[in-house]
C-alpha cells in the first residue's frame, strides 16, 4: 500500500475523533479580541507552535509514537500518565479523553492493529488522545516522525478552520495564512524532534487562561 495513503488517512479531518469540535482556546481569544485579524491570528498560532507545542506537546507525542512503534509498553504507559497529568484545564482534559475514547473505538475495529497493541489497549481503563494517535500510527505503519508531522498539520488545519468560523476570514485568506505558517510549523517539528526528554516543558499561561474562560463562554461554536 502507498505510504502516503496511510499518512493522509491519519491526518484527514474525516478521521472520526471529533477534533474539529474544539478550538483549544482560540474561540475565546477571538471573543476577547486578542485575535481579530490575520496578523494577530498569525502571532497567536506561531506562539502556540513555538512556545507550547514544540516544547512539550509535540515531543511528548513523538515519544508516544516511538514507544508504540518499538513495542515498549511500559514506557508507553508512563508517557500516557505524563500526558494525562499535563492537562491543565478541565476543558483540555475532556478534549483529550473524548478524542482518545473515539480513537479507541476506531482502533478496536481496525484489522491492522496487531495483537500486542490490541492487548495493551484492552488493559487500559482510558485512552488519552496522544496514546490513541501513537497506536493508530503503529497500526498503519507510519513512522514516528511522519505521525508527528500529521498531528502538527491536523492541529494547524483545525486552528485555521476555527478562524474561518469565528473571524471574517475566507478560504483564500486562510490559504495565505497557511503559507506564512508552514515555515513555523517546520521549525516546531524540527525543534520537537531534537528536544531531549529532560527539557520537555512549557508554560502557556495565555492558552490556559483562554481555555478556562472558554469553559464559561456564554455563546460558542466549539465544545468545552
Amino acid at each position: 500500500m502507498t505510504a502516503a495513503w496511510a499518512l493522509l488517512r491519519l491526518a484527514s479531518p474525516q478521521l472520526p475523533i471529533g477534533g474539529y469540535s474544539y478550538s483549544q482556546g482560540l474561540e475565546m481569544a477571538v471573543e476577547q479580541a486578542t485575535v481579530k485579524d490575520a496578523g494577530s491570528a498569525q502571532r497567536w498560532i506561531s506562539d502556540q507552535l513555538l512556545l507550547n507545542l514544540a516544547r512539550f506537546e509535540a515531543p511528548l507525542l513523538l515519544a508516544h509514537c516511538e514507544a508504540a512503534e518499538a513495542g515498549r509498553w511500559t514506557d508507553l504507559a508512563a508517557l500516557c500518565e505524563q500526558h494525562r497529568a499535563s492537562r491543565e484545564t478541565h476543558e483540555a482534559s475532556l478534549e483529550s479523553r473524548q478524542m482518545g475514547y473515539s480513537l479507541r473505538q476506531l482502533l478496536e475495529g481496525l484489522p491492522e492493529l496487531d495483537t500486542p497493541a490490541r492487548d495493551f489497549l484492552k488493559a487500559l481503563p482510558a485512552v488519552p488522545f496522544a496514546l490513541g494517535w501513537a497506536l493508530a500510527a503503529r497500526a498503519w505503519q507510519i513512522s514516528p516522525e511522519d505521525a508527528l508531522a500529521a498531528w502538527l498539520w491536523s492541529w494547524l488545519e483545525n486552528q485555521l478552520a476555527v478562524l474561518m468560523k469565528t473571524l471574517p476570514m475566507g478560504q483564500q485568506a486562510a490559504q495565505r495564512l497557511t503559507s506564512e505558517l508552514l515555515p513555523v510549523l517546520q521549525q516546531a517539528q524540527r525543534h520537537a524532534t531534537h528536544l531531549a526528554p529532560e527539557h520537555y516543558g512549557s508554560a502557556a499561561f495565555g492558552l490556559s487562561l483562554a481555555s478556562m474562560a472558554h469553559e464559561r463562554q456564554y455563546s460558542r461554536l466549539f465544545r468545552s
